[in-house]
């Protein structure tokens, strides 16, 4: 009988993990993944302007997007790597710039022990 493979990690595997972790970048990445629930390359992206101190917040950019873009000119439909409608042969760059702007994101409550690790951490690698 084939076992079924768990979907998510428990807070005590997380932890687990946590202490598992050979560097403290590692520690801070699997908590920051655990506790905010983001993609990997949502929390590689965070810059220190995306940590509110203050507040204890942290805001993630969301980086995976379905672009639907069309040429301004003909409606076209395009894929992101055209520089040029292939219907009218209209530069489209401009659309893809201005697609690029509408990226979601959203403010995360962050507890004080990840908030002083991440403080931590900018200390030490700044």
């Amino acid at each position: 009988m084939k076992q079924a493979m768990e979907t998510y990690l428990e807070s005590e595997q997380v932890k687990l993990l946590e202490e598992a972790s050979s560097c403290f970048r590692d520690r801070l990445l699997i908590r920051l993944l655990f506790r905010l629930g983001c993609r990997i390359s949502e929390a590689l992206a965070l810059t220190v302007g995306d940590i509110d101190f203050d507040h204890g917040t942290v805001t993630i950019q969301h980086l995976k997007s379905r672009l639907r873009l069309s040429c301004p000119k003909c409606e076209a439909r395009l894929s992101a790597c055209h520089t040029f409608c292939p219907n009218c042969g209209n530069k489209v760059a401009q659309a893809l710039i201005e697609q690029k702007e509408h990226r979601r994101q959203r403010v995360l409550p962050i507890d004080p022990d990840t908030l002083t690790m991440l403080k931590e951490y900018i200390e030490r690698f700044s």
